[in-house]
């Protein structure tokens, strides 16, 4: 899932990522770069489209402002896919999946995807049946829109 990315080094020395997302540069941290090789490879690779990804935006959980790590919506405007990215020394434990389930409870998506660039995790989210299954891989956007 490695990608060239676009990058500089700012006037402190630190290198900087363009994010196509954001649109503009950010600082290339390993979480930052686990994001951006991963969205890349959605939108290149599962073709979603990069119009309905949403990078970095705030809610409120429990009356605490949170901010998720990405969001893909529907052609709808529906939040659809909730993403959490971690650094690749981060191992996904079960702290990480509540943090995103946390986040779900507003955003009630229907797919939930957690990585740290080495792991990769999808769950499918069935709100009749009040479960989550596990899915083997990430779903193709043609399969989930």
């Amino acid at each position: 899932m490695e990608i060239n990315f676009k990058t500089r080094l700012n006037f402190r020395g630190q290198l900087e990522v363009y994010d196509i997302f954001r649109k503009k540069y950010i600082k290339l941290s390993p979480e930052e770069k686990v994001r951006q090789s991963f969205l890349n490879h959605l939108v290149n690779s599962l073709g979603y489209p990069p119009s309905l990804i949403s990078v970095e935006k705030g809610l409120i959980v429990n009356e605490l402002p949170k901010r998720f790590d990405a969001v893909v919506y529907n052609n709808n405007g529906k939040p659809l896919v909730l993403l959490e990215f971690k650094s690749p020394s981060i191992k996904i434990k079960q702290e990480v999946f509540e943090q995103i389930a946390s986040y779900n409870f507003i955003l009630k998506v229907d797919y939930l995807i957690v990585s740290n660039g080495k792991s990769h995790y999808c769950c499918k989210v069935n709100y009749e049946e009040s479960e989550i299954k596990f899915m083997k891989d990430i779903p193709h956007w043609n399969d989930i829109k």
